[in-house]
């Protein structure tokens, strides 16, 4: 060891003793950092921390050399030159254990503190990504009651006029609910299937409404194999048909058209709606696209992926979903 070369060539002590003064010095130094950097481990407070790790590394400083000493002595008890020489360079000893122990202190103070840091913010992502969750599933909860509702009260009317096509309503609002239940723990899926999931729900509506409601879905090259957020157009079909078929008797057509730009999924929901009768059109309000900003909010912090604009007779909800290509769009 270093410490024994410099006692035995440079200070003139006898080899056997440099060695045996270096091994119980540097074993018990190393005793010494390993008791401060556990303690650090278990406890460390929240105020007078440096005071507390400048205290500590102090004490076990002085027991490091009170017990170096003691052992030394005990160990060449007989040779009183050496037992004077070690008396005489305590306080050097004392100096440079305690600048290893205070550094080694310091350090592991802040690698812990580091480490903790880090803990923190994992443990405050997943906390906030639980309650993002959480609202997403909420938002997506919260569209259901109301549509089905409307289908009940739909197929209790038709039940008694019409039960061939009160049965046919039954059988697609199953496949529509079934469908719903799949995509529970999906975070993303492919625009085709999200257009197979719509057409169920318009399949029900157009039970309900008969021949006024048709409906032109126009999707362009690739852009079928986009990602976007399971039952997010849903309350934008929804909400053009309200508007479109709700304040009138005249028969209506629903067009919704999916293109891609760069990286972003552009889908784009028109509607006719009467500017006198359907005042609410014009600001294109309603929990519907309220609940689709939001989503589209919660996922990528933006808010500008949704906008709706009225020209002439026709109302269009625009959707844009970015394309995130680090995401997992792996069926879960």
């Amino acid at each position: 060891m270093l410490h024994g070369f410099i006692l035995h060539y440079w200070l003139g002590v006898d080899g056997p003793n440099a060695w045996m003064d270096a091994n119980i010095h540097n074993i018990l130094l190393f005793i010494a950092v390993a008791a401060i950097t556990q303690m650090q481990a278990y406890y460390r407070p929240v105020r007078t921390r440096y005071v507390y790790v400048a205290v500590l590394t102090a004490v076990i400083s002085v027991l490091w050399l009170l017990l170096t000493l003691v052992i030394l002595k005990t160990v060449f008890a007989k040779d009183t030159v050496y037992v004077q020489w070690l008396s005489d360079t305590a306080p050097v000893r004392f100096a440079l254990g305690w600048l290893v122990l205070t550094g080694t202190g310091f350090l592991s103070f802040f690698l812990y503190e580091m480490e903790d840091q880090r803990q923190a913010l994992a443990r405050k992502d997943a906390a906030e990504k639980m309650a993002r969750e959480a609202e997403l599933y909420k938002l997506r909860q919260q569209l259901q009651p109301h549509f089905l509702f409307n289908s009940l009260n739909s197929i209790n009317a038709l039940v008694s006029i019409r039960p061939e096509e009160a049965r046919q309503m039954i059988q697609q609002l199953s496949d529509f609910l079934r469908g719903t239940l799949k995509r529970e723990d999906q975070s993303w899926i492919p625009l085709r299937e999200e257009l197979q999931y719509l057409q169920l729900y318009l399949d029900i509506e157009k039970v309900r409404f008969r021949h006024r409601l048709t409906t032109e879905v126009i999707t362009e090259s690739g852009a079928g194999e986009l990602h976007i957020p399971p039952m997010l157009l849903q309350p934008a079909v929804e909400n053009a048909i309200k508007f479109g078929l709700y304040d009138t008797i005249d028969a209506i057509n629903i067009r919704i058209r999916a293109w891609q730009e760069r990286d972003v999924l552009f889908i784009s929901v028109t509607n006719p709606f009467d500017a006198e009768l359907t005042q609410s059109a014009r600001k294109g309000t309603g929990f519907g696209l309220s609940s689709i900003s939001r989503r589209l909010y919660l996922l990528f912090a933006r808010q500008d992926l949704l906008e709706t604009s009225a020209e002439g007779n026709l109302f269009t909800t625009l959707i844009k979903v970015p394309q995130q290509h680090d995401k997992d769009h792996s069926h879960r």
